[in-house]
C-alpha cells in the first residue's frame, strides 16, 4: 500500500506578483483561519516522516487560490483575486493551483497503477468557534460514507486516537464539514475506485496549536495513524 500526505492550506506566503491585489487586506488576515491552516503543515510533516510517506505541503495563501476546491467551485479565488482580470486568474491558475494539484494526483495514480491501495491523508484545520458557534471537537477525521475503506479506516484511526489522545478529547466524524464536499479528495474519488484510492481529511481544533503541549498532539496524530493501519488491513 502507497500512502501519500497533502496539505492544501499550509502557508500564507503572497507572490510578488499579487501584493498589490492584496493592499486592502486588513491587518492580521493572513495570519488567521482565511489565510491559511495553522498547524496542518506541521501535522502533515510529523504523519508523513512516521509512515515514511510521500509528502505535498502548499505555502501560498488560500485567498490567492483555493487548493481544496474544484475550478467550478464559486470560492476558487477569494475577494482579493476574483476580481482580476481573466487572464490574470488563469495564470494563478496555472502556475499556482494545477502544478500543485498534477502533482499529487500523479503521485496517488502512479501509485494506483503500481498495484495496491493508496491511502491520502489531506491535512487541515478548523478554528474554534465559527459564527458564534463552538466547535465541540479536538480532532475530525472526514470522509466519504459510501465509500467503505474509507469508513473503516476512519474507524480504525478514531479508535487508535481514543486510546492514544487525552481523555478529554472529542474526536468526530465528518464534522465540521461533510466529507464527500466539494474537495481535493471529492476529486480524487472520480478518478479511482474504493478498492484503488481511500482519501480523508484530517482536521485539527486550532485551539490546540501552538500551545505548550502542540508538539505531543502532533505525535499522537501520527502515532495513533501509524497504529491504525494494521488494524485496518486486517480488517480490509
Amino acid at each position: 500500500m502507497s500512502i501519500v500526505v497533502s496539505c492544501e492550506h499550509g502557508g500564507n506566503l503572497v507572490p510578488d506578483a499579487y501584493r498589490d491585489a492584496f493592499a486592502s487586506c486588513p491587518p492580521g488576515l493572513l495570519e488567521s483561519h482565511r489565510g491559511w491552516d495553522p498547524g496542518a503543515a506541521e501535522a502533515a510533516r510529523a504523519i508523513a516522516e512516521r509512515l515514511g510517506a510521500r509528502l505535498f505541503v502548499a505555502e501560498h495563501t488560500r485567498l490567492l487560490v483555493d487548493l481544496n476546491r474544484s475550478e467550478s467551485h464559486p470560492r476558487l479565488f477569494s475577494e482579493y483575486t476574483r476580481t482580476l482580470p481573466r487572464d490574470e486568474r488563469m495564470r494563478i491558475l496555472a502556475e499556482y493551483y494545477r502544478p500543485y494539484r498534477d502533482a499529487v494526483e500523479r503521485e496517488i495514480l502512479d501509485a494506483a497503477a503500481r498495484g495496491g491501495r493508496v491511502l491520502h491523508v489531506s491535512s487541515h484545520s478548523f478554528v474554534p468557534v465559527l459564527h458564534g458557534v463552538q466547535r465541540r471537537a479536538q480532532a475530525a477525521l472526514l470522509y466519504d460514507p459510501r465509500r467503505p475503506g474509507e469508513a473503516a479506516f476512519a474507524a480504525a484511526w478514531r479508535t487508535a486516537l481514543r486510546e492514544l489522545a487525552p481523555r478529554e478529547w472529542v474526536i468526530r466524524r465528518n464534522y465540521p464539514y461533510r466529507g464527500s464536499a466539494d474537495g481535493f479528495t471529492t476529486h480524487l474519488r472520480r478518478r479511482l475506485g474504493d478498492d484503488a484510492y481511500v482519501g480523508v481529511e484530517l482536521e485539527i481544533n486550532q485551539e490546540l496549536v501552538g500551545g505548550a503541549g502542540w508538539a505531543g498532539h502532533v505525535r499522537v496524530l501520527a502515532d495513533a495513524l501509524s497504529a491504525a493501519l494494521p488494524r485496518w488491513k486486517k480488517g480490509g
